[in-house]
């Protein structure tokens, strides 16, 4: 009975350490921040533009202080009207139809083409309506920095790479019908990685999926071959690296390297977790989400279906190598007590 007991206080403060003090320490590595539960009705950038009001008052350089109050006032009221324009649009009932028109604008850029415009290439479209939530794509439509949370990086948020789609579809009706024909419009078949790559894959490589930027790297027949289209992928990576400040991480492993929470609420809104960061927010739906997910967690751990299975086999094997353990060592010292 003594090994037993043993093992029980072995096994008891491994458990703690393992339940108790490593989720206690990755909650101190990233700070709590709730999740919207992929709804996009501005609340979370209006309690941001908030918070800058709060730190603003908190400066003691009176002239400083006046400024930055008053940039940060004007942000508030921008975004409250931005959000309550995009929620009476979504209001409207659509017309895919008409939308069907309007959106071949959009087509100059989202065609498939791999050419990069103002930073990174344009995603095609094809699966946008099963992966992006309505009220993202229209305020996407109705002001790109805005919709993805950027704009601080704009003086003027014309200036972001799709700000001139606000020139050519204007109105809220032709809005929702964008939004509408788009939402019914599903071409490819939507898999984990195709989701990967139309979220992610623009502006982040997985190398354990095969993946740059330019998308899944192909066979090549001679070396020279593989050496120009890693030339290729280090431009590409080079325009990136410039429009947003610095090369994006490959995600690899980043399942496995951040929490599910922390994966969750940073994609939904990327300044929640790290605050003036150049990445956008994505405008996933909670679907679209679970198929990036399912990607990262089998591009970051792609034996996990294998050793699930295996797990139950081996908890056997040491229960029953356990029995026989202590019937060897009772056998061998019943002499000794």
């Amino acid at each position: 009975m003594k090994e037993f007991k043993i093992l029980a206080v072995v096994a008891f403060f491994t458990l703690v350490t393992y339940w108790g003090v490593e989720p206690f320490a990755h909650s101190q590595m990233h700070k709590e921040v709730e999740s919207n539960n992929f709804v996009y009705d501005g609340k979370a950038d209006i309690e941001e533009a908030n918070n800058a009001i709060e730190v603003a008052k908190n400066i003691t350089d009176a002239k400083k202080k006046a400024t930055v109050l008053d940039a940060a006032n004007k942000k508030l009221v921008a975004k409250k009207a931005f959000w309550a324009e995009v929620s009476q649009i979504s209001k409207l009932q659509g017309n895919a139809v008409a939308g069907e028109a309007s959106f071949a604008l959009c087509m100059a850029c989202h065609n498939g083409s791999g050419v990069n415009m103002g930073g990174v290439v344009p995603p095609k479209l094809d699966n946008a309506g099963s992966l992006y939530d309505k009220n993202y794509l229209i305020a996407l439509l109705k002001d790109p920095a805005m919709a993805s949370n950027v704009d601080h990086k704009y003086a003027d948020t014309m200036m972001h790479p799709m700000g001139t789609i606000k020139t050519m579809i204007t109105t809220p009706q032709q809005i929702a019908d964008v939004v509408a024909f788009i939402k019914t419009k599903k071409v490819a078949k939507l898999t984990p990685e195709v989701a990967f790559e139309d979220a992610c894959g623009r502006c982040h490589a997985n190398r354990y999926g095969n993946l740059t930027q330019l998308g899944a790297t192909p066979k090549f027949k001679t070396e020279q071959e593989a050496l120009a289209h890693r030339v290729k992928v280090l431009d590409e990576q080079d325009r990136i690296k410039a429009y947003m400040g610095k090369l994006p991480p490959d995600l690899s492993i980043m399942s496995r390297a951040r929490s599910e929470i922390y994966m969750e609420t940073f994609i939904q809104n990327p300044q929640s977790q790290l605050p003036n960061t150049s990445m956008p927010r994505v405008g996933l739906t909670s679907e679209g989400y679970g198929m990036v997910k399912a990607y990262l967690e089998k591009t970051g751990d792609p034996s996990k279906d294998a050793r699930h299975a295996l797990g139950p086999w081996v908890i056997v094997f040491f229960i029953i190598f356990t029995m026989l353990a202590y019937l060897w060592k009772k056998s061998q010292w019943k002499d000794l007590h």
